[in-house]
């Protein structure tokens, strides 16, 4: 069989190359040719630093990391019912058991089956430059799209579109988002799209703070600090905000994230790991407030959000800061693990291939 390189994490902050079986699609399946897979924060936190989680959340030793691909398929197998070689596509990470009552309402994300396998965690993924894909697991990424904004929209993008949507943003709403990486710049640029009136970025790192600037994603940004909620208050006439979102996974970010939320308004938390505290009499009830738990998205809801990309003529690859070819993918990890960059991504090829 052919060969092929990929990138493994050893759970030790390191990067291995390891050789690889070009697969062959079986039936209902597809074989995609990668043209871009991006770094997310639960790679770093999850796999990268050290392998954590269990089961479905559990990293499979030597399996090819990388769970936000996107590519070109170039082989098909036999079943196939909608996807053909030529198309291009999004994968959507998780690969559900396509039985469970999750699993049919798209959000493989939420598959508890013992079945359930996720690209780049317990099936090889992004990071080689072909991947083996279910064609239930594609969405279909328009021409209008570039296949770096595609790979965000597998992950990041999706997870942020998905608590937007839980919430409701419009025109009528000052929107906060605590935390600015890569997810936290994917719900300004949503939330901006969608017609919120004040949006207003809170965040630690000075990099990513003049990142938000420079992409002009963000009314105000303030620095993280004892003083935030007070300068909040001061920017929406003392009420605070109608919607808020967390993407700190801290907890004085939780804790911003809610009491900076106004009476009646809305505030969800998509930042993967750590703890809150609060009250919950004076933080919550008093002020009559709704707090959302947001996991990924489901199918259809990705592929709502591809439409709307289009529509709305926004770039999801215009947060991306770094490319690396995947010989250096040592680097991309690392430099991601810092933070002091907007998305990483590792490039296949020409970019510009149909």
């Amino acid at each position: 069989m052919a060969k092929m390189m990929g990138a493994i994490l050893p759970g030790n902050s390191t990067v291995e190359l390891k050789e690889f079986d070009i697969p062959k699609p079986g039936h209902g399946q597809v074989l995609v040719k990668t043209k871009a897979t991006t770094i997310c924060g639960s790679d770093i936190r999850c796999i990268y630093r050290e392998h954590l989680g269990k089961g479905p959340e559990g990293y499979t030793p030597g399996m090819v990391a990388g769970h936000e691909p996107c590519g070109i398929i170039v082989e098909e197998g036999e079943g196939l019912k909608r996807f053909k070689k030529g198309d291009r596509v999004i994968i959507y990470h998780i690969s559900g058991c396509g039985v469970c009552n999750d699993c049919r309402r798209g959000y493989y994300i939420s598959c508890s089956s013992p079945h359930r396998a996720a690209y780049g965690w317990q099936r090889n993924g992004g990071m080689a430059p072909y991947i083996l894909a279910d064609e239930k697991d594609l969405i279909a990424l328009p021409d209008e799209l570039t296949y770096k904004d595609g790979a965000q929209v597998a992950c990041g993008f999706g997870t942020v579109y998905e608590a937007i949507e839980k919430v409701g943003v419009c025109g009528n709403d000052a929107v906060l988002v605590v935390g600015l990486g890569p997810v936290g710049l994917a719900a300004l640029m949503l939330a901006k799209a969608m017609g919120a009136n004040k949006l207003i970025g809170v965040e630690t790192n000075d990099y990513r703070i003049e990142l938000t600037k420079k992409l002009g994603l963000a009314d105000h940004i303030i620095k993280a600090g004892p003083d935030a909620l007070n300068q909040i208050l001061a920017l929406t006439g003392g009420h605070g905000v109608e919607r808020a979102f967390d993407a700190s996974a801290s907890d004085p970010g939780r804790q911003l994230a809610i009491r900076a939320t106004r009476e009646w308004g809305k505030m969800a938390m998509v930042g993967e790991g750590g703890t809150v505290t609060f009250n919950p009499s004076p933080d919550i009830i008093h002020g009559q407030k709704t707090i959302y738990g947001s996991w990924v998205t489901s199918l259809w809801r990705m592929e709502e959000l591809v439409e709307r990309l289009v529509r709305w003529n926004i770039h999801p690859e215009d947060l991306i800061t770094d490319e690396y070819e995947l010989e250096k993918a040592g680097e991309a990890y690392a430099l991601m693990e810092g933070g002091h960059c907007g998305k990483v991504a590792v490039v296949f090829g020409d970019q510009n291939e149909k």
